[in-house]
């Protein structure tokens, strides 16, 4: 059964349903327990469950199998005169290929919010101001530099070449890298070129608490009227200490003024924490502070706590310390869920391995 939507090309053939963009690119297939995702930037990504949920990235030749099993199955069963020829100009060959996006994005695209994973991304900087937490190795591949509006306006364009029609499947555009929302004027152009190319889409990006305290109120005011719409903020942990382990400048309560500020610009605000950050030795007060931080920040039913399960990574200062991890991170993030539930607020899993753009 074929199913055609504005924004995709759906084919359920029982135990196999194959998903494609406007453009006529593969980009979900589920068979037999087995999803493969696809990403811009052409490779692609298994998911299953083994007992517990397995992910890995296939090497070439297995995406290439997979990419050529799917076109025949779309040329056998599409027939839909229009979207098959969408589908079929495609070929295994030209759907790994990484060349297009690369011609877009100067560097991979880390990591977004869940609810921003088809947000169109569009790098006003590369990197993370700060880029000094002991945990995250998101951005030590890049340093840290602002584009000037006509670079970002080449940018932009690139990017809707790449995506093409698949623009249709994209909601809201996300500001990257790590931190763009933390500059000042020069940010003002980017907002406005974002806003003038992708008109009446809402506009999303990162924060980071010591550089969101800078700015005046009325500064958000300003964001949000050239479409800003939602700032997610990398709260991590509301005990001081557990934070300055993490290196994070600032105090945890810190936040209840900058999120305070949001709130009354008309902004969605996403509050992230780690979840087993600190193991065992700081479990508790983790658990303990950053419920209480939660209970006092000015949140409503529009905004979200994000749930991360902390992963550490070999290499990170954070993994040099040797901290005892927690035994069943699965049960924290339940127990955290459920907390934060009975605060009235929304909470969400934010899973960095699920991340694919």
């Amino acid at each position: 059964m074929e199913l055609l939507r504005p924004e995709a090309t759906l084919l359920s053939l029982g135990d196999r349903v194959l998903s494609f963009d406007r453009e006529g690119r593969l980009y979900h297939y589920f068979r037999q327990g087995m999803t493969y995702k696809r990403a811009l930037d052409g490779s692609l990504h298994l998911r299953h469950r083994e007992g517990v949920r397995r992910r890995r990235r296939l090497a070439p030749e297995e995406a290439l199998g997979v990419y050529r099993e799917a076109l025949a199955l779309a040329e056998a069963h599409l027939r839909d005169a229009v979207r098959r020829r969408e589908v079929l100009r495609w070929t295994p060959e030209a759907l790994l290929d990484p060349g297009p996006y690369q011609r877009a994005y100067a560097w991979p695209i880390s990591i977004l919010p869940p609810d921003a994973y088809l947000a169109v991304v569009l790098q006003a900087t590369t990197g993370c101001t700060w880029n000094r937490c002991t945990f995250c190795s998101f951005y030590q591949d890049r340093p840290f530099q602002v584009r000037e509006p006509e670079a970002f306006r080449d940018h932009i364009a690139r990017v809707k070449a790449l995506l093409g029609e698949g623009l249709s499947l994209r909601r809201g555009v996300f500001l990257a890298d790590g931190n763009a929302l933390a500059l000042g004027e020069p940010l003002l152009p980017l907002l406005e070129a974002a806003g003038r190319a992708f008109l009446g889409e809402p506009i999303l990006g990162f924060l980071d608490l010591f550089t969101g305290l800078k700015k005046e109120a009325s500064w958000w005011e300003r964001l949000r009227a050239l479409g800003l719409r939602r700032v997610y903020l990398g709260l991590e942990t509301g005990h001081a200490p557990l934070l300055a382990l993490l290196r994070k400048p600032g105090h945890p309560r810190e936040a209840l003024a900058l999120v305070g500020a949001l709130k009354r610009a008309g902004l969605g605000v996403g509050v992230i924490l780690m979840v087993g950050a600190g193991g065992k030795p700081f479990a508790e007060a983790h658990f303990r502070e950053s419920l209480a931080l939660l209970a006092e920040l000015p949140l409503d039913r529009e905004d979200i706590v994000y749930l991360s399960p902390f992963q550490e990574n070999p290499g990170t200062p954070y993994a040099a310390l040797g901290l005892e991890p927690l035994p069943d991170v699965e049960g924290e993030l339940r127990a955290w869920a459920e907390a934060v539930r009975r605060l009235g607020l929304r909470a969400s899993r934010y899973d960095i391995r699920e991340f694919l753009y």
